[in-house]
């Protein structure tokens, strides 16, 4: 059928060659060949416009399914890649200012002291990266204090819904801190001194983990990975053994794993035990295994809140026992309470010793009460105040100043 305006140009062309003077003139005979004429030629101008419109109802129909197909899927190359990959990090800078007393050293200083990025990846609802990258005092290079250090890079995959497991570098599971050391996370400046020097934290390693949630609000975490590698010249502290997984001595790996219980609101309890077989990774006849052992419990009722920790390591051989390294352990108890939800206070008790199993007084003991001011959640103010009373009577006395972000 012919379009409407097609007919109406049809009409109005037959009419104007009726009205054209020409026509009164022409016989019947000739009228007729005329109009026969005039009409083959608006029927073929007719024709060639239908097969104009044809053709471009065909391209607008190829590009309108062409869009749907597009907008069916739901991302493609970059934009896919943008949204299964996830960036975030966080930060702290330090002002120290404390006094030293007994042969200890004042410190007065301004430090930056980390900025780490994370960079994560989702591959599919069951299999992600994560990784973390951080740069420690700002500047790095001959002569530099600071450090860069890769602190996770892993693979994780969902067996089941309460089931998974990892493998790469990761952060050990003991301890309240370890794992979870944002500066909005926790109370004070500085990392608390038991976790930092006993466990100790912040402590990564290569390796393979499994974790899930068991029956009755239980969750477990197991590990296989790189080892302490410490000896006699650094006293045997566990600190100073970390290999940070660079090109790291494996002939001794260690084996940890955690049962937590989550069961009550606001309520965690956790115990961590880890076992290698030589801290010194064979270097050291005088050494041999070591055991760590942890227990903590957190508890959250409203504005109050109060964490505990106990951690401690038992290490055989006789060098370890010649210098009193055998037992070296550590406790704190840290209430705090909000004032609103911007602030803050809190008080912490620490004692621990690294030369816990000699005759000689070794313990540190130390005192931190501050205040926390967050503008933002993800941003905090800091202020506290340390008293230290050591059995050495190396004190730092003072008041440190912070500020932290995460994203």
């Amino acid at each position: 059928m012919k379009h409407p305006f097609i007919r109406a140009a049809l009409a109005a062309a037959v009419l104007s060659t009726l009205q054209s003077t020409a026509w009164a003139d022409m016989s019947v005979e000739e009228r007729l060949k005329a109009m026969e004429t005039r009409m083959n030629a608006l029927e073929a101008e007719n024709q060639a416009l239908k097969g104009k419109l044809k053709t471009t109802e065909q391209k607008v129909d190829a590009t309108s399914e062409q869009v749907e197909k597009v907008a069916s899927k739901p991302t493609s190359g970059l934009a896919s890649w943008a949204e299964k990959t996830r960036i975030g990090g966080y930060g702290e800078l330090h002002y120290n200012n404390l006094e030293g007393k007994g042969g200890a050293s004042n410190k007065d200083e301004i430090d930056f002291h980390r900025f780490v990025l994370f960079f994560g990846h989702t591959f599919n609802e069951r299999t992600r990266f994560f990784s973390e990258l951080e740069v420690e005092h700002a500047l790095v290079g001959d002569k530099k204090k600071g450090e860069v250090e890769l602190e996770q890079a892993y693979i994780e995959h969902d067996f089941t819904p309460n089931h998974r497991g990892k493998a790469g570098l990761f952060l050990l599971p003991v301890g309240i801190m370890n794992e979870t050391h944002e500066p909005p996370a926790f109370y004070g400046v500085e990392r608390n001194s038991v976790e930092k020097d006993i466990i100790p934290a912040t402590w990564w390693a290569g390796g393979a983990a499994l974790s899930g949630q068991l029956g009755g609000s239980f969750g477990y975490d197991f590990a296989i990975h790189e080892g302490l590698n410490t000896s006699a010249a650094n006293n045997y502290k566990p600190r100073d053994g970390r290999q940070k997984t660079s090109e790291s001595k494996a002939k001794n790996l260690a084996y940890t794993g955690r049962l937590k219980w989550t069961g009550l609101p606001g309520v965690e309890v956790a115990g961590t035990i880890q076992h290698q077989t030589d801290i010194t990774q064979s270097l050291d006849a005088s050494a041999g295994s070591a055991n760590l052992y942890e227990l903590h419990g957190i508890y959250n009722k409203g504005p109050f809140g109060i964490k505990a920790l106990y951690a401690q390591w038992k290490l055989d051989g006789s060098g370890p026992a010649s210098i009193g390294a055998d037992k070296q352990n550590g406790w704190y108890v840290e209430p705090s309470y909000k004032l609103s939800e911007q602030w803050g206070v809190f008080a912490r008790y620490s004692l621990w010793d690294n030369k816990a199993g000699d005759n000689v007084g070794s313990k540190k003991k130390q005192i931190d009460t501050g205040v926390s001011f967050k503008p933002h959640p993800d941003v905090v103010l800091k202020a506290d105040y340390q008293k230290q009373n050591n059995d050495d009577g190396k004190n730092q006395n003072g008041f440190n100043l912070g500020v932290g972000y995460q994203f």
